[in-house]
Order: C-alpha cells, then structure tokens, then sequence
C-alpha cells in the first residue's frame, strides 16, 4: 500500500530536515510532490517502502537525493526572497508617490495592541483565570509578538533588500524640501 505523498514526505525529512519548514509552509503539498517526486527519480523505485528502504541503504543514492533536495530549497529561498523584495519594492514605490503604506501600519498597531491586551488580561486576572485560560492567552500574545518581530524584520532590516530600501527611502526624504 502506497503512503500519502505528505507523509511520505515528511518519512523523507529524516534524511533531509531542511525541507520540514517548506512542507509546513502554505505550498506544502506542491513542495511535498517535488521531494517525493525526486525521491521516486533518483531511486528509480515506485512503491514508497522501497523508496525509503533505498535511501537509508544506498548512501549514493541518499547523497543525490540530498543535492536535489538542497537545489529545490534553494530555488524556494529564492522566490521567498523575491517576494519581499517586491514588498519593499512596493513601499519605496508608495513612499516616492507621497503615500504610506495604511494597511502596513494598520497590521503593527493592530500586533501591538493585541500583545498588549493579551499581557494586560494575564497580569490583572491572573487569580481569578484558570490556568489553561492563561495558557491560551500566552500562546495568542506569543502570536502577537511573533507578528511584530516580522514587521520589524521586514522594516529594519533582515536582508540585503531592506538595506537597499533603507537606503532608497533616505535618499528619497533627504531630497525633498
């Protein structure tokens, strides 16, 4: 009996742990076929047993699949990275045309606030909520604070790109009266 291509996939993380994030990510089913569908390649064997059986015994075949493997992370990196590009992009864009970026500002004050709220209910209410109440709370403000460590991220620079874009916006307001 054949295993479902995503556990499949996720069998095939022991040998390459890397692609565990990719098959989690929002195009994890497409990325799960392309690690399945290298896998099935490189062994040359259909059933998903026999796939898994050849890898762990044939360290050659294990190396391929590992450099294959290491190709499509890379080419997803890439794509990842030209997104934000493209966002940083689109914000230097709006910020030549005089205009900032509401929805952008909307999402970080929103972020801040519910952090805020979420420590806010935990600290005066601490006695009185029961504990799994608690634990919920924590778990929405870790969500919270994850949310503006990527906003912050994103504007202050994580990457190439946002140096770039800082030094576009500078030069931008520098410039102007």
């Amino acid at each position: 009996m054949p295993l479902p291509i995503l556990t499949l996939a996720h069998a095939l993380t022991e040998f390459v742990p890397l692609i565990a994030r990719w098959i989690a990510g929002e195009d994890g089913e497409k990325v799960a076929q392309q690690v399945v569908s290298a896998a099935h390649t490189i062994t040359g064997e259909k059933e998903s047993f026999k796939v898994l059986q050849a890898l762990k015994s044939d360290p050659k075949l294990l190396l391929d699949f590992q450099k294959v493997i290491l190709k499509v992370t890379q080419e997803l990196e890439m794509a990842e990275y030209k997104d934000r590009e493209n966002a940083r992009l689109r914000d230097v864009a709006l910020a030549q045309a005089g205009r900032s970026n509401l929805r952008a500002d909307i999402m970080v004050v929103s972020a801040a606030l519910g952090l805020v709220c979420c420590l806010l209910t935990i600290t005066l209410y601490r006695m009185t909520l029961p504990g799994e109440a608690v634990g919920i709370i924590s778990t929405i403000a870790g969500i919270f604070g994850s949310c503006l460590k990527d906003a912050y991220a994103f504007e202050f620079g994580s990457s190439r790109g946002s140096k770039i874009k800082d030094t576009k916006l500078s030069a931008l307001f520098l410039t102007k009266p």
